[in-house]
């Protein structure tokens, strides 16, 4: 049968041309009327969710079911999941990039079916949407935005982790239609929610709401483009306008002249527009530009993908797509491309004529352009036959090339085998090359796993190298799970089949058995799992404790031990868990560790760690834990009290611990000392240490007090006046520093002094502590008495050891008219000729 040219399916729309693409026929059942169902379809070329329009009236037949379903096809139109539903009124039936299915209901309950046989995961909107209640949803690559009947708008970010969260509040009226953009496509990096209300748009986000102000409106369809630069607005007028998502340029503006609301208007890529009504698909490009397509008979739904537009009817499924450049560059009818010429070279090596090689001299120049060409043009080719055309082109100009890569050719060849076994009907992914490329091979594989087929997932893993653990491990999982036979069969047959391949975790496939209530499965099949740290989390789960804490320490994994041993501790006695650990070293030094951090703020469990050294005959430990409880206590009668238990502890083992039980008995009689002045004075004093009770006893002027603290505690005489001037100088006691000052002499010499009292904001008091400092370098009391603002004395100073540069300098700074300049420039005339 001859093979139609790849340019019959093509169609000018403007200056571009867009090509329907035959992918499968006789899809569904003539019987069923698709024209009574909602009809969601999966990107790169996924699956298809049918359900009932529950507006729509339909004619009752006896021998069919009448109980509602969610029917899950394949693009062929191959049944792949009946889902049977009784949750309620469906509001919302979309896809994530990675094929789950969601569905929305009136009240507010989402499910994810995440692996197309039915299992879910399930939450709520919240918000307010169960009292109010479900409008309509939108949905993108991983998330939705859901309209409430009180116009609210509640945005879901990720399906793996559910956070509804309110948007923006759109003013209120009718909102005629609505449609987001997505969160990768816009400035805020949150989604964007376009909504009709009145004769404008509103755009609203996570923080406001703001009126595009147009005056074209009301609309009945808005849609944006893939790459979400473009939105395009269809009015109730028939007019469709195109702009770009900013609401900054009007594009292009269509009229379609019809009354009737069309049933889709989506974005065909990103450069052409698809407006469908119920048989009748016109196709709307730059300017204006229109193509026709009819559906005689058949009620057609739209599906947009990313590069183009499925295009679904009861006994055809189509590809809308523009025409990619390499396809248009090597057969667009009238071209002298490279490529078309290297093409019909190859055609002629065919038939054995010798133009084949004037055509290759002819191109020869650029033949590597025109290899490259061919091999990109096969990748966007849907026909089998021209992809082998294309390629055998290609080969043929490399040979005749002395240098050429051939890895892209190479490749090539693999992707093309690829897409052509998933494309097949029985299989029903008709992936077209650039969603191919962004769905990548092991998202391609991901999806052939949900459809369980197995062998097909194994033989494009193989071909294109990629490992296969992951698909023996969900045919094992889905074998234990759905399997008929009894247990010692199923795993003898899944243990034979997995054995020798690497990556294979035995645990995912245990847990799936214990998942389905085989528990006796799931213990024969975790004995096979090499990594003991994976066993451990099962064996919890099942009650093996005992075993699940000498796993988990036998993998080194702390977290791991520390997992079970929260366990554990939750379940058993503290007799009983003490007893668990107490042979096992590892975990005893973790429980202590833990202990001692306690939650994470800082303070430690005091009553597990007394425990456990008590059960160790660990006394000074246990002690330290009492010392370390005292020293958090407010008062010092109860720090006291825990310092006596810690001394009682030590008592058995003095000799021992003889400096310990030495310090604290002095911190007891530290804390009595403490106890006393709390009674006599402002209080406070608990939990200072020696030199802070002695700054604080000097402080309030309590000179007696500070004298027996010194003296029991034996405070050195250095230490005391430190503590003493800092405490004077602290509460400004300016009258005892200077009393202090007529004494003869001090331990710490009078330099602390005089910098503790300028520091204090007293430069006058400071000045006199300079002529009782003794050591100091030639020309530092010049600078002492600079600091204390006193340039006469430090000219007085600078004559006095002939310092000639200073005495200028303070002069300068000074003044000559000055009265202290006058002074300062008489002081050196009597020893500086000027």
């Amino acid at each position: 049968m001859e093979v139609a040219h790849p340019t019959a399916g093509w169609e000018q729309v403007g200056e571009r041309f867009y090509r329907k693409t035959q992918l499968y026929t006789e899809v569904f059942d003539q019987d069923l009327d698709l024209d009574n169902y909602i009809v969601a379809g999966a990107p790169y070329g996924g699956a298809i969710a049918l359900y009932r329009d529950e507006d729509k009236l339909v004619a009752f037949h006896p021998a069919k079911t009448s109980k509602p379903s969610i029917d899950i096809y394949s693009c062929a139109g191959k049944l792949i999941r009946s889902i049977p539903w009784d949750k309620g009124s469906v509001k919302g039936l979309g896809w994530s990039e990675d094929e789950k299915l969601l569905v929305v209901t009136a009240d507010g309950t989402v499910r994810c079916y995440y692996d197309l046989q039915g299992d879910f995961t399930q939450f709520s909107l919240g918000n307010g949407a169960e009292d109010v209640g479900v409008k309509s949803c939108k949905f993108y690559d991983h998330g939705m935005v859901v309209l409430l009947s009180n116009n609210a708008l509640v945005s879901v970010s990720s399906y793996d982790e559910p956070r509804p969260k309110l948007l923006a509040p759109p003013p209120e009226g009718d909102v005629h239609c609505w449609n987001l953009i997505p969160p990768a496509y816009t400035l805020s990096r949150t989604v964007e929610v376009l909504l009709s209300i009145d004769q404008t748009v509103y755009v609203s986000d996570a923080r406001e709401c703001v009126d595009r102000f147009l005056d074209i409106g009301p609309f009945t369809h808005i849609s944006v483009s893939p790459n979400g630069r473009f939105a395009a607005l269809y009015t109730a007028t028939g007019k469709a306008h195109v702009i770009t998502s900013d609401f900054e340029e009007r594009l292009s503006e269509h009229d379609s002249k019809s009354r009737i609301p069309p049933k889709y208007f989506e974005w065909c890529g990103n450069d052409a527009i698809v407006i469908a009504w119920e048989d009748e698909v016109d196709l709307v490009g730059p300017r204006g530009a229109l193509a026709r397509f009819y559906y005689n008979g058949s009620r057609v739904h739209l599906v947009p993908d990313y590069d183009g537009v499925r295009v679904i009817a009861n006994d055809t499924c189509d590809f809308l797509q523009k025409v990619p450049d390499v396809i248009e560059d090597v057969f667009r009818l009238g071209t002298d491309s490279p490529a078309s010429i290297l093409l019909d070279a190859v055609e002629q090596l065919e038939m054995q004529s010798p133009k084949a090689d004037d055509n290759i001299q002819l191109i020869r120049p650029h033949l590597v352009e025109a290899v490259d060409t061919c091999v990109n043009a096969a990748g966007q080719e849907f026909n089998i036959h021209w992809q082998k055309q294309l390629l055998k082109a290609a080969s043929f100009g490399k040979s005749v090339l002395d240098i050429y890569n051939s890895d892209d050719f190479v490749d090539m060849c693999e992707t093309l085998r690829v897409l052509n076994a998933v494309r097949f009907f029985e299989i029903g992914l008709p992936l077209s090359y650039e969603q191919y490329q962004r769905l990548s091979p092991s998202g391609l594989i991901a999806r052939l796993l949900n459809r369980h087929e197995y062998l097909l997932a194994l033989r494009v893993a193989g071909y294109l190298r990629l490992p296969t653990d992951k698909i023996y491990v969900h045919w094992a999982s889905t074998k234990v799970r759905l399997g008929s036979e009894d247990d010692d069969a199923i795993c003898r047959k899944v243990v034979e089949k997995l054995s020798g391949k690497p990556g294979i975790s035995f645990e995912a496939i245990a847990r799936a058995a214990y998942d389905e209530g085989r528990g006796r499965l799931a213990t024969e099949l975790l004995n096979h799992e090499p990594r003991a740290g994976r066993q451990v989390p099962l064996l919890l789960s099942m009650e093996e404790d005992g075993l699940a804490l000498n796993k988990a320490i036998e993998s080194g994994d702390t977290d791991l031990v520390h997992f079970v041993l929260h366990q554990l501790k939750r379940k058993l006695p503290p007799a009983g868990f003490f007893r668990v650990i107490n042979s096992r070293p590892i975990a005893t030094a973790l429980v202590e560790a833990s202990a001692r951090e306690g939650d994470g703020d800082g303070h430690e469990d005091t009553a597990l760690l007394k425990d456990l050294y008590y059960q160790d005959d660990r006394r000074l430990d246990g002690a330290a834990v009492f010392v370390r409880e005292a020293l958090r206590q407010p008062e010092s009668r109860t720090a006291g009290d825990k310092l006596e238990l810690a001394m009682k502890l030590l008592a058995d083992n003095s000799k021992e611990n003889v400096f310990e039980l030495s310090a604290l008995k002095e911190a007891a009689t530290l804390l009595k000392m403490q106890a006393v002045f709390d009674r006599g004075q402002a209080g406070g004093f608990a939990g200072l240490s020696v030199n802070q009770t002695l700054f604080k006893l000097i402080r309030i002027g309590d000179n007696k007090g500070a004298k027996k603290i010194q003296s029991e505690f034996k405070v050195p005489e250095k230490v005391a006046w430190w503590i003493r001037l800092q405490a004077l100088v602290a509460k400004r006691d300016w009258v005892e520093i200077e009393e202090t000052s007529r004494a003869r002499k001090s331990p710490i010499g009078w330099e602390p002094f005089f910098n503790q009292t300028l520091q204090a904001g007293n430069p006058k008091l400071a000045a006199a502590f300079i002529p009782k400092c003794t050591g100091l370098e030639a020309g530092q009391t010049i600078t002492m008495y600079e600091k204390c603002g006193m340039p006469v004395k430090a000219a007085e100073e600078a004559v006095k050891i002939k310092d000639a540069e200073s005495w200028a300098r303070l002069l300068e700074m000074a003044g000559r008219t000055t009265t202290e300049g006058r002074e300062i420039e008489r002081l050196g005339q009597l020893v500086f000729k000027r």
